[in-house]
């Protein structure tokens, strides 16, 4: 086991913080749609500007700052107004800052992948754990030149993270960048620079607890009426009391409508976003709120009916039921999932996968165990070279959205998820579980090997399967016993009886020496007192 990292423990996943639901904004009136462009564009410069501001500030930034900065926002909007912009402000430059962290380590990464290939000879063959040299001179020097390339970026991004500076675009980057390929993205200008408009416009609030309806910004009245406040240059839109403007639509949550209504009754805090899809020609309402920090099931309580272990590929999940001991049960199950087509599609058939998933673990009464995947550093083009075809696989796995969205679905339905280290689970599933679990009416692939190596270290077992012993030491001819089960199992196996007749030699029943006590025919020479499992003639999957 000489070489092998340390593998890290198995552990509850915790779900999610936030809940967010969304519904159309129908039979709006142009009155209602012109009102609502007017307060997002104003809102929306007001946030441009506050941007800005914070921005310029940097690695300087304190509480009197940010009061500063609200009370400019607050002159030409309302407390209320100034109090989400400068908040959104902040969590975006925070968002901004850790991604510009996350490009340093990449970078980093690069630039000491590149530097240790190159220092290798031309054609030097690789190893499991670290890549070989280049295969050409050519690509030696090609990737010489582009050390210089990421080095110069590097120590670029480098001195922007010490000084605080980050580049931040409202609307978004990719937006802007399609302006200049408005022909490739079949758009005209006009099309282009309303989508732009909508993508930069303020139409969010916070929610506040005591108050009405639990936000006093944007309410939502049981009924599904929405009224607007209205900023203060704009007060004269109003056509309602106290400067409010309420809109001719009714909205009505479908999914976790009740839970909605339970909270703005209660006047608890409820945050909202109208924003609207301009392909589409359609306005959207989104109701979001924090829920408490809920205690984790005791990871215990979660194996102790066995679970389901899921491995994740490119194009379909593998999941198969164990029960307590590790032992595989029944037939594999596969849930597949298409990753071609536009980002839309891409999450729908993550979200099918996942509910069929899930509905066969609540059937059962289930928890699952997934790995703990990240392939941000495996991706890179500096590790595997020409390898596209594989960098092309791993890029598409969505491990990061399949788990998000996975704890959130499973925490919805109540149940539980285990995270394991994914070291090794694939290599040794096929080792130890793929040719066992493999017979003439069933064809097991590495993918569900894999899925009982996953549940298998959920369930705190080792991966690996009891070695048999030689086949002169066997108990009978039709290969040695590898299911486990600790005493007081009903089903277990107890003292095998001798059988008189040839294979026996004749020995009367119960009078071989080995007859007694299943514990002679362990590897390890332990005394009995010391072994903490049995073992039943075959895997109870059979």
């Amino acid at each position: 086991m000489g070489g092998l990292r340390e593998l890290a423990a198995p552990f509850v996943a915790l779900g999610p913080s936030g809940v967010a639901v969304r519904d159309r904004l129908k039979h709006l009136t142009a009155e209602d749609e012109t009102v609502l462009r007017l307060v997002g564009d104003h809102l929306g410069a007001l946030a441009s500007r506050d941007l800005k501001a914070r921005c310029a500030v940097g690695l300087d930034h304190d509480a009197e700052g940010w009061a500063a900065r609200k009370r400019a926002v607050t002159g030409v909007s309302s407390s209320r107004w100034a109090g989400s912009i400068t908040k959104a402000t902040h969590d975006q430059w925070a968002l901004a800052r850790r991604s510009q962290l996350a490009h340093l380590q990449s970078l980093e990464a690069g630039v000491r992948m590149i530097a240790h290939r190159l220092s290798l000879p031309v054609g030097e063959k690789g190893n499991r754990h670290a890549p070989g040299g280049y295969a050409s001179r050519r690509e030696w020097h090609a990737k010489s030149r582009r050390l210089h390339v990421l080095t110069d970026r590097l120590q670029a991004l480098r001195a922007d993270w010490e000084a605080g500076v980050v580049r931040v675009v409202r609307g978004g980057k990719g937006l802007l960048n399609t302006r200049h390929h408005l022909k490739a993205a079949q758009l005209t200008e006009e099309q282009w620079r309303t989508r732009w408009q909508a993508e930069r416009r303020f139409l969010q609030a916070d929610g506040e607890s005591g108050k009405r309806f639990g936000n006093e910004t944007l309410r939502v009245t049981p009924e599904g009426e929405i009224s607007v406040k209205l900023p203060a240059p704009l007060a004269y839109l109003a056509n309602a009391p106290h400067g409010r403007y309420v809109l001719t639509s009714r909205v009505a949550f479908a999914h976790r409508g009740v839970e909605w209504a339970d909270r703005i009754h209660a006047n608890r805090a409820v945050a909202y976003r109208i924003h609207e899809d301009t392909t589409r020609g359609r306005w959207y309402l989104t109701a979001s709120w924090t829920n408490p920090v809920v205690r984790t099931v005791p990871l215990a309580t979660v194996r102790a009916n066995g679970l389901v272990g899921v491995d994740t590929n490119a194009d379909h999940l593998a999941a198969w039921r164990l029960d307590t001991h590790g032992n595989p049960i029944g037939a594999p199950r596969r849930f597949g999932y298409d990753l071609s087509g536009t980002a839309a599609h891409r999450d729908a058939q993550v979200r099918h996968a996942l509910i069929r998933l899930l509905h066969w673990a609540s059937r059962h009464h289930l928890s699952l165990a997934v790995e703990d995947l990240d392939f941000t550093a495996e991706a890179t083009r500096e590790k595997h070279g020409r390898r596209k075809r594989f960098r092309r696989l791993i890029s598409g796995m969505p491990v990061s959205r399949l788990r998000a969205r996975l704890v959130s679905m499973a925490a919805a339905l109540g149940i539980p998820v285990v995270a394991v280290d994914p070291a090794y689970t694939s290599k040794w599933g096929t080792q130890h579980w793929q040719q066992p679990l493999t017979s003439t009416n069933r064809k097991t692939t590495r993918h569900d090997a894999a899925a009982v190596a996953i549940g298998r270290r959920a369930l705190g077992h080792p991966v690996r399967r009891r070695t048999a012993p030689p086949p002169a030491h066997r108990s009978d001819e039709q290969g040695h016993r590898t299911a486990q089960a600790p005493p007081g199992i009903p089903g277990r196996e107890g003292p095998r009886p001798r059988i008189p007749g040839p294979r026996t030699r004749s020995l009367h029943a119960g009078r071989g020496a080995k007859a007694g006590d299943q514990d002679t025919q362990h590897r390890s020479g332990r005394p009995a007192e010391h072994q903490s499992w049995q073992q039943d003639p075959l895997p109870l999957s059979f």
